[in-house]
């Protein structure tokens, strides 16, 4: 008996079956064209208009604070991380030794006036004496010797009399100074901002200069944005800048304006410059500082602090 053998059939799918392929196809091919296609769209007409860095980092014109005069720490009323307002006392020195050279010194300006005021006296009458034998010398009334002696008097008399305006002068000024000094053992924050690496203690000898504080304009903080010099291109001044904080995240966004430019690069104003003079030299690209400066409504609703990380993109597409 025939036995036929059944192999499975070779032969190519029909037409029917080959369509929804080809169009499943175009269909892909389509829509990546068309996704290209907006991707080169979008960086021509948006992607292009922005410069964007992530090396970006708060910063702020912190006040250091020093003493004047020096001192023994009376009290210390701050502490770190603490909020200071303009004026505000901080640190008191014991007052003992300046109240002291206060006093000594209203005591000379007492002593030179009374000098003053006796000179005062013994000028005018020199002079009166003077005016009243100037008319005898021409009848011969009195001698030549008696109206010089008459003469040298007066002149001695002025003399003294400028003496004793310079000693009163000399007198007030050290109070003045000693005044002063009286009042800078008053400390008091010279701006608005938060307590920051405190030094002082409570019971120290201080020296003038010596830093005591530092007060951070926690208001008036900004932005050094290192831009590659490659996108420096089209940034200007007064361009708009959209920051984005670690600190917060992508959820607060801050808004602020391009303020200046630095003067050099990083690395140009390194401690140890990069030196090119080498057969090694290896191009690299360098980054400028661009400072960004914030709006002061978002810093108060959103505080931030010196040194927090920041995504800055700067929208090249207008002037400012």
């Amino acid at each position: 008996m025939n036995t036929e053998t059944a192999t499975p059939s070779t032969a190519p799918n029909p037409p029917a079956a080959r369509g929804p392929r080809r169009l499943a196809l175009g269909v892909l091919i389509g829509a990546v064209l068309a996704s290209g296609a907006a991707y080169a769209s979008y960086q021509v007409y948006v992607g292009s208009r922005f410069e964007s860095t992530d090396d970006a980092y708060t910063a702020a014109d912190t006040a250091i604070v020093t003493s004047q005069v020096d001192g023994l720490v009376a009290e210390v009323r701050v502490v770190d991380s603490q909020p200071v307002k303009k004026g505000e006392v901080i640190v008191t020195l014991d007052p003992t030794d300046a109240s002291l050279a206060l006093a000594q010194a209203e005591a000379d300006l007492a002593r030179a006036k009374a000098q003053q005021a006796a000179a005062v006296a013994d000028s005018e009458r020199a002079g009166i004496d003077l005016s009243r034998r100037l008319p005898l010398a021409g009848s011969g009334s009195i001698s030549g010797d008696e109206l010089t002696h008459v003469k040298n008097g007066s002149s001695l008399a002025t003399a003294a009399l400028q003496a004793a305006r310079a000693s009163v002068a000399l007198a007030q000024a050290r109070v003045e100074r000693t005044r002063l000094d009286l009042e800078r053992t008053v400390i008091r924050a010279p701006i608005d901002g938060v307590v920051a690496r405190r030094e002082v203690q409570l019971g120290q000898r201080i020296q003038p200069s010596l830093p005591l504080l530092s007060v951070v304009p926690v208001n008036d903080i900004y932005v050094n944005a290192n831009f590659k010099e490659i996108q420096l291109k089209d940034v200007r001044v007064g361009q708009s800048v959209r920051l984005v904080s670690d600190l917060y995240g992508h959820h607060v966004e801050f808004h602020g304006h391009v303020e200046g430019f630095n003067g050099g690069t990083g690395s140009a104003f390194a401690l140890i410059p990069a030196q090119n003079a080498t057969g090694n030299w290896i191009k690299v690209v360098q980054r400028l500082p661009v400072r960004i400066r914030l709006e002061p409504g978002e810093l108060q609703a959103h505080p931030l602090r010196v040194g927090l990380s920041m995504t800055a993109k700067i929208d090249v597409g207008v002037t400012g």
